[in-house]
């Protein structure tokens, strides 16, 4: 029995692992073409109301679309209008058997004038491995005097997204702590990943609860949402994300509020999603994003300008911080709790500080003053608590003791 159970245990995670492969193998043969949209006219009707004309020229977009992808052999997957950006986004996708790199075809279809830009579609990683019952365990419990900063904000109105793989929204530690989840890797419910749960529950894990853990911000709102996927349900499993479901998941971000946008992946550079960072930020929005790794698939976001770029050891580049990010505990799919390490779970630390910040004085936070808004010690070392007070107007007595510790 039991060697049937091991065959079976052994079977589901190759089925696991060739699907994740397969979604891996599906987005790099996919391209985005872009076409520009025309500039808003208002259109008055008889009562002199009316709207934009959000809808012009619509039909004849979609046929310059069908015409690039019968000169250029491609199929027309899917539309994606982007007002924010100014374009209208085509999916195209390379035949079975086309040896034709992605790159390759995006360069050629890009040279046609009708034609605002091309890419092909990129593949990104996430950065990790692998006083409620384990609140003693938390690094920001003690380096940060997570206690006292509770007294002082807990992260009440701010709505963070967190842009990773799937959260389990009805995990102990984060029920109620999600307004919003969202699938934009595929047309299902988001299934609950390791990874994506850690770095929520880092971020918002409820407080006071009694189980689990404290989340650095536990009443701030979460929009989980999903544009990676995971190989293993564990959060140190392999998590890729596309392009496209990136793009997907900062604009649904930008439409939906988020003052605060956690980012703990990496990959390589890419003109529409930096497009949307700086849509983003132009409305005020805080982009945090995880240290890529010497290893990694490639530098952005972090290196895209304006954005906060967060590690969880040292040596770390000029302008990066530093925050707790080695044997951090974490919720777990299946409402269990696991440690976590990496840059990813670093930068969750930060995107939930910021929201302290921001609940003290929401006009203080801006992405162009960032990197005067926290107080750090040694190698770019956050300094929670007196981060914090500096926006509570005094110190006083909580954060009189820093004691800070190497994390």
């Amino acid at each position: 029995m039991r060697r049937w159970l091991h065959l079976l245990l052994l079977l589901a995670c190759s089925l696991l692992g060739g699907a994740a492969a397969a979604q891996a193998e599906e987005a790099q043969r996919q391209v985005l073409v872009m076409l520009q949209l025309p500039k808003a006219h208002y259109r008055p009707d008889g009562s002199y109301a009316g709207t934009y004309g959000a809808g012009v020229g619509q039909q004849s977009r979609q046929q310059v679309a069908e015409a690039l992808a019968r000169k250029h052999g491609l199929e027309l997957r899917s539309e994606w209008p982007m007002p924010l950006a100014g374009v209208d986004c085509f999916v195209m996708r390379l035949p079975e058997g086309d040896s034709r790199s992605s790159a390759q075809v995006a360069l050629t279809v890009a040279g046609d004038r009708r034609v605002a830009w091309a890419q092909p579609v990129s593949l990104y990683q996430a950065q990790g491995s692998q006083q409620e019952p384990m609140y003693a365990a938390q690094p920001a419990a003690q380096q940060w005097h997570l206690a006292e900063l509770h007294q002082l904000a807990t992260g009440r109105g701010v709505r963070i997204a967190v842009i990773d793989s799937g959260v389990e929204t009805g995990h102990p530690d984060l029920a109620g702590q999600v307004v919003s989840s969202e699938n934009f890797v595929d047309a299902r419910p988001s299934p609950a990943e390791g990874h994506g749960t850690a770095v929520a529950s880092i971020i918002a894990a409820r407080a006071d609860n009694g189980v689990g853990i404290a989340g650095i911000a536990p009443r701030a709102q979460l929009l989980a949402l999903r544009a990676c996927w995971q190989a293993s349900q564990t959060a140190g499993g392999q998590t890729l994300c596309t392009s496209l479901a990136l793009a997907k998941a900062l604009y649904a971000a930008i439409q939906q509020g988020a003052h605060i946008i956690n980012m703990s992946l990496s990959g390589p550079d890419d003109r529409l999603l930096a497009l949307l960072l700086d849509q983003a930020m132009a409305r005020g929005v805080v982009i945090v994003a995880a240290l890529p790794g010497d290893s990694g698939p490639g530098p952005f976001p972090a290196s895209h300008a304006g954005v906060l770029v967060v590690g969880g050891a040292p040596p770390l580049p000029v302008g990066a911080l530093l925050a707790p990010g080695r044997d951090i505990p974490s919720a777990a799919p299946g409402g269990g709790w696991q440690l976590v390490t990496g840059s990813s779970f670093a930068a969750a630390h930060v995107a939930g500080l910021l929201a302290l910040v921001r609940e003290l004085d929401a006009k203080g936070l801006q992405p162009a003053t960032l990197k005067t808004a926290f107080v750090t010690a040694a190698h770019g070392r956050i300094d929670g608590c007196a981060t914090l007070a500096r926006y509570a107007g005094a110190r006083g007595p909580i954060c009189a003791v820093l004691g800070q510790t190497a994390d």
